[in-house]
């Protein structure tokens, strides 16, 4: 059991990186000799070294001869940093353990052949799956040029998101809308609709600082002195908005990350593009259905092909709505907070069922108490 105790603390070193390495994988690295951690690493950012890297220099020549954990498959290919295959060879090392192969088709098995090539033992698929559980829009966007789909509400124990009067603030108390900055934080993008721009006119930024949000996942500030002084990132905002009624005025556009509004071709070269292009957003024109709505398939693979792993959705009953009834919500992120706010109040989805036979199963896999609300987390079961 000692490759899975290791591969353990491998796993914890790449949660560090759970807010920084966006757009790519989180990954941890240790460099075990005689059953002793002689070297840590985190990838930390996109563009700067691989967790392996930061492990072997930790090391130095302690590494030769020893064994290496890995949350994901080496890279054999020069993209922002040299190969990390060549780096183990070169190190020496004569084991490496792999939590799971990398799903990017540039690398995808070639790892893990360049060091058996180099007659170095290779052990793959320890604790993948929890591997795969840290990197799901990874593993989502490059095995389908999509992003991993997780929309959070904020409902009543009946169910209901805000008053008749859409009156809503606050649902939950202030844990939960701290909570909320963790997920926001870790997303590659934000995605709301039109309609929740216009009712709460919402910032959608992250107010926590890499530092305070590890500290809040249990790491003390000396465990992550690379984040000290590092400021919140906040990823951008998308608007799915295709009657363009976003308002020049929208708090969004206040200059805390970037805006990408999308809507029909024609609105997308109208006044009221422009008008918001000079405040700073991008409007770009997305496939329209017949309905004259966008194709929501569609954006999601706009989305992948600006690197966005993880999306999260903060949008009203009508946009993730649709969203579920196309059968795109990878994750629901569900707080529930202990009042009643009676039939009269909205529901939590437009999604409008008629039988129990076309009932939505979910695998309710997490349950968890933050403050006075508890907050459920499941994924979509196939349909029977």
């Amino acid at each position: 059991m000692s490759d899975e105790r290791f591969m353990a603390r491998a796993l914890q070193l790449a949660r560090v990186g759970l807010y920084t390495t966006d757009p790519n994988p989180r990954v941890g690295s240790v460099v075990v000799r005689a059953g002793e951690i002689i070297g840590e690493g985190t990838h930390w950012r996109a563009g700067e070294p691989h967790a392996e890297i930061h492990a072997l220099h930790a090391a130095g020549e302690r590494a030769r001869g020893a064994t290496v954990y890995v949350t994901l498959e080496p890279c054999s290919h020069h993209g922002r940093t040299p190969p990390c295959a060549d780096a183990l060879i070169a190190a020496g090392v004569a084991r490496v353990v792999i939590a799971m192969q990398d799903p990017n088709p540039r690398v995808a098995g070639r790892g893990i052949e360049r060091l058996r090539n180099a007659g170095i033992e290779v052990r793959p698929g320890v604790l993948e799956f929890e591997a795969r559980q840290l990197n799901p829009g990874f593993v989502r966007r490059m095995q389908s040029g999509r992003p991993w789909v997780r929309v959070k509400l904020a409902s009543s124990l009946d169910g209901r998101t805000a008053m008749a009067s859409g009156e809503s603030r606050w649902i939950t108390g202030p844990a939960a809308r701290r909570d909320v900055q963790h997920w926001r934080a870790r997303a590659g993008a934000i995605l709301t609709g039109s309609g929740t721009v216009l009712a709460d006119d919402p910032r959608l930024t992250v107010r926590l600082t890499p530092a305070e949000l590890l500290a809040d996942d249990g790491h003390a500030p000396n465990q992550t002195p690379e984040l000290a002084d590092v400021a919140p990132r906040h990823p951008p905002r998308v608007v799915v908005d295709s009657r363009l009624q976003t308002p020049r005025s929208a708090r969004l556009l206040d200059g805390e990350g970037s805006v990408l509004v999308l809507t029909t071709a024609e609105r997308a070269a109208s006044d009221k593009a422009r008008d918001l292009r000079l405040r700073g957003a991008e409007v770009e024109a997305a496939p329209e259905r017949e309905d004259g709505q966008l194709d929501l398939g569609a954006v999601l693979e706009r989305l992948g092909e600006r690197e966005v792993n993880e999306l999260h959705v903060e949008a009203g009953a009508g946009l993730a709505g649709a969203l579920a009834r196309c059968g795109l919500v990878d994750e629901w992120l569900l707080y529930l907070a202990p009042c009643l706010m009676g039939s009269g109040a909205r529901p939590l989805l437009d999604w409008p069922l008629q039988h129990m036979a076309e009932r939505a199963e979910l695998d309710l896999f997490a349950c968890d108490r933050v403050g006075d609300a508890l907050r459920l987390r499941a994924w979509p079961l196939p349909p029977v």
